[in-house]
């Protein structure tokens, strides 16, 4: 009986801790869709691991570092009205362990003469208690 007492309090102690981190990665999601939609573009900037090791992957190459990423958003959205206005569509999160997570979803800019769209997966690392995107894959 006592062993199945503990194995019942770890499980809720680990769905516990798996519905904390799910949370704090959406909200990372949640602070740049808003930061992006504020035409605050160092704001959404801080999602990512600002690090040399950063990868994103877009439409043209592969590039490293966190300087490189926010230098190609200033640089494709000079302003607000280029920037539009951002929405994300989350499809899965999933919790691989304690320190790394996966997440697939979908963006849609709505701007006066387009709408773009298309889909991500980001591998997000818990860093000094805290979730980053350490590799961003958009198209």
């Amino acid at each position: 009986m006592k062993k199945i007492i503990v194995i019942v309090l770890l499980l809720i102690g680990f769905s516990r801790g798996y519905a904390q981190d799910k949370e704090a990665i959406l909200k990372v999601i949640d602070n740049q869709q808003n930061a992006w939609n504020r035409g605050d573009i160092d704001g959404f900037m801080q999602g990512y691991w600002k690090s040399d090791s950063l990868l994103f992957v877009g439409s043209v190459a592969p590039t490293y570092g966190w300087q490189t990423t926010s230098d190609h958003y200033k640089n494709k959205y000079p302003d607000k009205t280029a920037m539009g206005r951002l929405s994300f569509t989350i499809l899965k999160v999933e919790l691989l362990d304690k320190t790394n997570a996966f997440m697939l979803g979908a963006w849609h800019l709505k701007r006066d003469h387009d709408e773009p769209e298309g889909y991500f997966t980001l591998w997000f690392k818990k860093i000094k208690g805290e979730w980053k995107i350490v590799v961003d894959h958009t198209s």
